[in-house]
């Protein structure tokens, strides 16, 4: 007779190769049914985006016949929860809400909005709740990016307060000052205006429950990014530049606020955008126009991840002018880079969360 016992031993001999420790003690398996040879169990990952799935079910696989019987039918259920480090300060802002993710760079026109729709799109796809908060309030590019220009948010009561309810498209939550104002208006506030329309988008839209909170950041390291780490506990940030060395410079500052020891948001890892040029009629062949591996450059000099080059083609372009992000596309170097980029984001967070303590919201003055 195999027993629950038997199970457990066996798969404390595969490993979740991130954290380095046995499934088993790491409280990832469930719900094991046994029936005469037939054994059926759970495995909970970190994250529905975590790229070692196929090999830790497999592993898992082999240890019920290696250890227990080479004819048992196994019977292996993969599912996900995802691990936040939300509200470490108890705050009740956004309690629903497990990871919030900063996508940063210092400097305009290097991609990061197109990096943060790509990269919310993709982590959807999972099966994880994803919201994009676009915290560009001068040049707001979400509406565009996912085809919601002209739109209008509805309003819902809440516990009898008014709020407003974001955009879904794509499976994403949107909410952009672009999606509030006449898109053929420039905002023309100063700083606390614009600091007071962004905490609204905190304190008055519903989020609801999401496992991810991508906050497409504005150029530079000022009003806006301040406001942001001191309403809300950003768990990771993520960079991205290209690969000149202007570009790297100002990467450089946004790496530095957030690790600003007043600060203290963990860096999840560097993108390179625009990392080379692929012409569609030459798939093979790379064209480094700007540079070569500035973003990895970078990411070894301040010792955070590396996590993926976005090449310069056309599809990217396209997706985002016409509100079809990339990601969503069969083209298959764009659609690769961004879901390589989700699946690092997603195993970057969860190893943060095991191993970093809860962020807090920052109380400094700068």
């Amino acid at each position: 007779m195999i027993t629950e016992a038997d199970v457990l031993k066996a798969l404390s001999n595969v490993d979740d190769p991130d954290f380095g420790k046995d499934i088993v003690s790491l409280n990832m398996v469930k719900d094991i049914k046994i029936e005469d040879k037939k054994v059926a169990f759970t495995i909970e990952l970190t994250t529905p985006a975590c790229p070692m799935k196929e090999m830790i079910h497999k592993a898992a696989v082999n240890a019920i016949k290696i250890f227990i019987d080479k004819e048992a039918e196994v019977e292996v259920n993969m599912t996900a929860r995802v691990l936040g480090a939300r509200n470490a300060d108890g705050s009740e802002l956004l309690p629903k809400v497990k990871n919030i993710i900063a996508v940063g760079s210092g400097k305009g026109g290097v991609g990061k909005s197109t990096v943060s729709s790509n990269l919310a799109i993709a982590l959807a796809k999972t099966g994880a709740k994803v919201g994009l908060m676009d915290a560009d309030i001068y040049g707001p590019s979400a509406p565009m990016m996912f085809g919601i220009q002209g739109e209008r948010p509805m309003m819902r009561d809440v516990n009898g307060k008014g709020m407003i309810e974001p955009m879904e498209r794509f499976g994403v939550k949107i909410m952009s000052i672009g999606l509030l104002v006449d898109e053929k208006q420039a905002v023309i506030w100063r700083g606390p205006m614009a600091t007071s329309a962004l905490k609204q988008f905190v304190s008055d839209v519903y989020w609801d429950e999401l496992d991810y909170l991508i906050i497409d950041m504005p150029p530079g390291t000022g009003d806006i990014h301040l406001t942001l780490v001191q309403t809300l506990p950003i768990t990771g940030a993520v960079i991205v530049t290209t690969p000149q060395n202007v570009a790297m410079a100002d990467a450089k500052k946004a790496m530095m606020m957030f690790q600003n020891a007043n600060i203290k948001v963990p860096i999840l890892g560097v993108v390179e955008n625009m990392a080379y040029f692929t012409p569609a009629e030459l798939p093979d062949n790379k064209y480094y126009l700007f540079g070569r591996d500035g973003g990895k450059h970078l990411a070894e000099q301040f010792e955070v991840p590396f996590i993926g080059e976005v090449p310069l083609i056309q599809s990217i372009r396209e997706g985002a002018d016409r509100g079809f992000p990339a990601v969503l596309n069969d083209e298959p170097i764009a659609l690769k880079a961004f879901t390589d980029i989700a699946q690092k984001v997603a195993r970057n967070l969860a190893m943060r969360n095991a191993n970093l303590d809860p962020t807090k919201i920052v109380t400094v003055k700068l």
